[in-house]
């Protein structure tokens, strides 16, 4: 009686032959493996090789040895500098195991039961490893071809999507993965934009500058992910390599020099660090921006990503960013956002106060100075009378009094909804 070995290793060419077919249907973008006669048939013999190695080693019970693995990374190497994406080359992996679990079940007769339980014992741990071993050659051919912007955004992605292949990602970009995040999501006006030669020329010096996980997801969002953490930057045991970040002098804007005052030290709290990037990120577009910022853990930021994502919608626009805004910072905005009957009568108090002497200026820096007169004044360069003034204005025009319970509650969301617009000449 043929064992359950056998049957596999019989029918290897047509089962290959099978997940060409399959490949070709499945990713979109396998064409660029079977450009020619030659690739086709080095793809083909490398499908043979893996289903006939996986039962060979699985018969005897052995691991994938040091040869095997580095063929595999060679294969993902080689299939990167080609122009496969790393999306793909992950699809690719996920048709190959459901391919050889469906093989291995369409092959088992009732008395293959010890066989079965063998094969099964190797192809996890050991698929495991061979996957690695892909993925890394996979991300290291994409250093060869890719710009350290590129590389760093799909780390950002894989990172924000819970991808286990960020690990892979990390290493080839010479940055280490962190348990915790702040996730920072700022948001620039509806404006035009800087040019993508210049995002990406300012996106390359703040991840040299920083040494943290940064992408343009759009060109009106920029999304970064801060260690929340003591600051490793300097660990003497950081590898390095061309893509190793630079210092702390390197300034964010290549076209600005340094900032003195920011000089190494004592590692700023992950807020700090955030607020700082914020402004580097400020500094080179030029402009106002809102941020929104959510702490997560590496492995669940998706969910993470999406509530900095929504606080950043509501968060008031900043000339000079002061401060990073969270969900408790804006829970009545984003409230209010789903309701559209809310918002049309706060747009209107908000229209009342825009046609005010600097009133909405007066009102946002009023609340964040705790009521305050003094503090507000000063804050305003104007005399405590100039600012009594303003907020009798604001009563008058609105018929709710800045200073009571309720009008900290109405005029501090329909000023933070004006100024989430942006400065007066972008909204």
């Amino acid at each position: 009686m043929e064992s359950l070995f056998t049957r596999l290793t019989k029918r290897v060419d047509t089962n290959a032959r099978h997940a060409m077919d399959v490949y070709r249907q499945e990713v979109r973008e396998y064409g660029v493996l079977e450009r020619d006669a030659r690739s086709r048939a080095a793809a083909l013999e490398y499908t043979v090789w893996l289903r006939r190695r996986t039962i060979e080693l699985a018969e005897r019970e052995q691991p994938l040895g040091p040869d095997d693995l580095a063929l595999m990374a060679s294969v993902g190497r080689q299939r990167a500098e080609k122009g496969l994406s790393l999306r793909s080359h992950q699809q690719l992996v996920v048709s190959h195991t459901s391919l050889m679990l469906r093989e291995i079940q369409e092959a088992t007769e009732p008395g293959d039961g010890d066989d079965l339980m063998r094969l099964m014992r190797w192809f996890g741990p050991q698929g495991t490893r061979g996957g690695d071993a892909y993925t890394s050659g996979h991300v290291e051919g994409q250093g060869r071809r890719a710009s350290l912007v590129s590389r760093v955004r799909a780390l950002t992605e894989a990172l924000l999507a819970d991808d286990p292949a960020a690990s892979h990602l990390a290493h080839g970009v010479s940055m280490r993965l962190h348990p915790g995040y702040l996730v920072a999501v700022i948001r620039l006006p509806a404006r035009p934009c800087p040019p993508a030669a210049r995002r990406e020329k300012i996106t390359e010096a703040l991840v040299r500058r920083r040494g943290v996980p940064i992408m343009w997801r759009d060109p009106g969002e920029v999304v970064a992910l801060i260690p929340a953490g003591p600051d490793r930057s300097s660990d003497p045991d950081q590898p390095a390599g061309p893509d190793q970040p630079a210092g702390p002098d390197q300034p964010a804007d290549p076209d600005q020099p340094a900032d003195p005052d920011r000089s190494a030290g004592t590692a700023p709290a992950a807020g700090d660090r955030a607020l700082s990037l914020v402004c580097d990120v400020a500094e080179g577009v030029g402009g106002a921006c809102a941020v929104g910022v959510c702490a997560g853990s590496a492995g669940a930021l998706a969910e993470t990503f999406a509530r900095a994502r929504g606080v950043s919608r509501v968060a008031p626009m900043q000339d000079g960013p002061r401060r990073l805004h969270t969900l408790a910072d804006v829970f009545l905005e984003l409230g209010v956002a789903r309701l559209p009957e809310a918002q049309g009568w706060l747009r209107d108090i908000g229209r009342r106060l825009s046609d005010g002497p600097d009133l909405i200026a007066t009102l946002e820096t009023y609340y964040r100075s705790d009521m305050n007169r003094a503090r507000a004044a000063v804050a305003l360069n104007v005399h405590p009378r100039t600012l009594d003034y303003r907020l009798r204005r604001a009563r008058e025009l609105t018929g709710i009094h800045p200073g009571s319970t309720h009008g900290v509650r109405v005029l501090s969301v329909a000023v933070n909804r004006v100024l989430s617009a942006g400065p007066p000449g972008t909204r």
